[in-house]
């Protein structure tokens, strides 16, 4: 099993490297770094633009209407994997709860362990290490900045859905968190999107537009359609996103073509807010803590059928033990999750207004609707480093009676952060189950949304308040049932082969405008929805992943793991994560010759899409460290310096002009 050591998350670790903590030492090494990494931000041609594609024969078409269907990509930021009702949460989520009723729900979908990662290949159906975004920026060894595949940002070898989808004659609308570049070329205009309000950089506040989160750069970063965006001063990021959504589809509605809409929450990144309706709606549900509240849900999720109903659970060292808290740190961090559940329910409630808009313009039983996160629970705690404390000392205020409210900076931690994963290990960043299993929903695939019946393991409300009354279905007929769940291993690089089927777009057979393109790797989900097969991908077919060191490879139900210091032991280990997502029962000794076949297998994966294999010593703490300097706090002291040094060479030239005349004058 996976060795586990109480630590603090990597986004923490960002906050560590303030300037607080700036060594001489290191600005020198930053300096001599800066020119390696200049080659990431140079400006490029756009990469994606009209082809004239036409929509293939096979084109799933609306019964009785011929129109190809409209598409709603609905993106979670740092959401567990039994956040949501329909997987087995407390949290009340109706809206999402009706699109898993009226859909599929994918129990055993990945993504990868952090932000840029998964967004990467979920635009492209493309492996990250050759997409561009083979690490984040703020983890990448300085050794591998700028290299093939690890540029941090998306690569011109590439081609997004958006581009496919807007080629084919449908309109294409994006709002929200971007973090795949914010170069010219990586902006969503030459990326495939007619319309875009975006939030460019990692996260932000979701009160204030302009407040950063994090010290990790000057401003925040705010696109509309490519140029500098004006923003509201103040707004709530999850209303805000629905709202410019749906302006967006209004817009273009008399055109009578379709569209996609990709909206990007910042919920639940953190800071952790949300309007105080939602939170009130949870005080005192989790007095009971963590470890209660993690047994909760895997025993809902169990009972749903998400789970094995005797899957065991794996119980993680980084979780404190609830009993030995103080009555105010027990209030304390029961308020913190209820923000967490304020904010995912706010989510929820805004994805209601666009369901309900689409119902009024009749655009709802012709469109199709995807939910998921980009990766597991956030598990760090910002306020356990002492630069970071200051900082945020400094920008906001975590008072109990104020946590949510603006102004405030609230985080789950690691223990929340188990109950948000359960009963999955490890969270955000690693590749444990936790990290990289998140919920997928897939809901009004023509054939499947007609017909409403009940899964046979239950329903996908786990409370009444997540238990909306079911709204009339369309009178076409269909043999297949809804409510289904689905769990055989799926991945992120899965959806846009299924979008481009969906609108009947063929994939890049390796061009695209007459240039090279990464073909995607993954497979359209549509045959198992459409219950035309068993599994997503073959039993046979090794699947590999790799981020910052941690490394997995997946075949059939079976997965390889190996997570690095400090979190793992640096060990392969090997589980049946369809038996077993828990990952608690190790089988490389029951399985000799597989666990043996996996290894050689993910060498063959990492050597195929150019995986760097860490530096010696390389240690996240100290990498993130570097790299603030090197892209943010180096840059920002030489232009601080710049004004200094225009002095200093306006006096030398006066002092020089002075001197020359007085030896003339001699």
């Amino acid at each position: 099993m996976i060795r586990e050591r109480t630590i603090l998350g990597m986004p923490a670790l960002v906050l560590a490297s303030t300037h607080v903590l700036v060594l001489a030492s290191v600005l020198a090494f930053a300096a001599s770094s800066t020119q390696c990494n200049a080659q990431v931000q140079k400006d490029s041609p756009g990469v994606d633009g009209a082809s004239g594609l036409k929509p293939d024969a096979a084109s799933t078409l609306s019964a009785g209407t011929g129109r190809r269907p409209n598409i709603v990509l609905l993106l979670a930021d740092d959401l567990g994997f039994t956040d949501i009702g329909a997987f087995g949460s407390e949290i009340a989520t109706p809206h999402l709860d009706e699109l898993a009723r009226r859909g599929v729900r994918f129990s055993n979908f990945h993504v990868s362990a952090s932000c840029s990662p998964s967004r990467a290949m979920l635009l492209t159906g493309v492996d990250h290490h050759r997409n561009g975004v083979g690490n984040m920026r703020e983890t990448i060894p300085q050794a591998h900045a700028g290299r093939p595949g690890y540029l941090t940002v998306l690569d011109t070898n590439v081609v997004t859905i958006a581009s496919l989808l807007r080629d084919s004659g449908y309109r294409t609308y994006v709002a929200g968190k971007w973090h795949v570049g914010k170069e010219p070329h990586n902006l969503p205009p030459q990326r495939g999107f007619d319309r875009s309000i975006i939030q460019g950089d990692s996260g932000s506040d979701n009160w204030e537009t302009a407040r950063r989160y994090l010290d990790l750069s000057d401003q925040v970063d705010w696109f509309e359609d490519g140029a500098p965006a004006s923003m509201p001063k103040e707004y709530y990021s999850s209303q805000y996103f629905v709202d410019r959504a749906i302006e967006y589809i209004g817009s273009g509605a008399a055109t009578k073509k379709p569209f996609f809409a990709y909206i990007a929450f910042q919920a639940n990144h953190i800071p952790l807010q949300a309007p105080p309706e939602f939170i009130a709606r949870y005080k005192g549900r989790y007095d009971d803590g963590w470890t209660t509240l993690r047994q909760q849900r895997r025993d809902r999720a169990a009972a749903l059928g998400l789970i094995p109903r005797q899957a065991p659970m794996n119980e993680m060292s980084t979780t404190a033990n609830w009993a030995t808290l103080s009555g105010p740190q027990k209030q304390y961090e029961a308020r913190r999750m209820e923000v967490y559940a304020g904010m995912a329910e706010a989510m929820d409630h805004q994805i209601g207004r666009l369901i309900t808009y689409l119902k009024e313009t009749g655009e709802f039983e012709n469109t199709v609707f995807l939910f998921l996160s980009d990766n597991g629970p956030e598990a760090s705690d910002p306020y356990a480093v002492l630069a970071a404390r200051l900082w945020l000392a400094w920008q906001y205020n975590r008072d109990l009676d104020r946590l949510g409210s603006k102004g405030s900076y609230a985080v789950m931690g690691p223990s929340w952060a188990s109950a948000a994963a359960s009963p999955l290990s490890t969270y955000k960043f690693y590749s444990g189950e936790g990290g990289i299993r998140v919920p997928l929903i897939v809901s009004g695939v023509n054939g499947i949304h007609n017909n409403p019946q009940t899964h046979p393991q239950g329903n996908p409300q786990s409370n009444p308040q997540s238990n909306p009354q079911s709204n009339p279905q369309s009178n076409l007929q269909t043999k297949l049932p809804t409510n289904r769940i689905h769990d055989s291993f799926s991945h992120v690089n899965d959806i846009a082969p299924t979008l481009l089927e969906l609108a009947g777009v063929p994939r890049p057979d390796g061009s695209y405008q007459g240039r090279k393109v990464e073909v995607m790797t993954g497979q359209s989900l549509l045959p198992v929805i459409r219950a035309e097969s068993d599994r997503v991908h073959a039993e046979d077919k090794a699947i590999g992943y790799e981020l910052s060191g941690n490394q997995a490879l997946f075949k059939g139900d079976l997965k390889l793991i190996r997570n690095i210091a400090p979190l793992g032991d640096g060990q392969w280990h090997l589980y049946d994560i369809r038996k077993d997502p828990g990952e608690t029962e190790d089988l490389q000794q029951r399985l000799p010759q597989m666990f043996q076949t996996m290894q050689r297998e993910y060498e063959q994966y990492a050597r195929d899409n150019g995986v760097l294999p860490m530096p010696d010593g390389y240690d996240p703490i100290r990498q993130v460290t570097i790299n603030a300097l090197v892209n943010v706090y180096w840059p920002r002291a030489q232009r601080a310096a710049l004004p200094t040094l225009a002095v200093l060479a306006v006096l030398a030239m006066i002092f020089g002009v002075v001197a020359n005349n007085r030896r003339k004058n001699k």
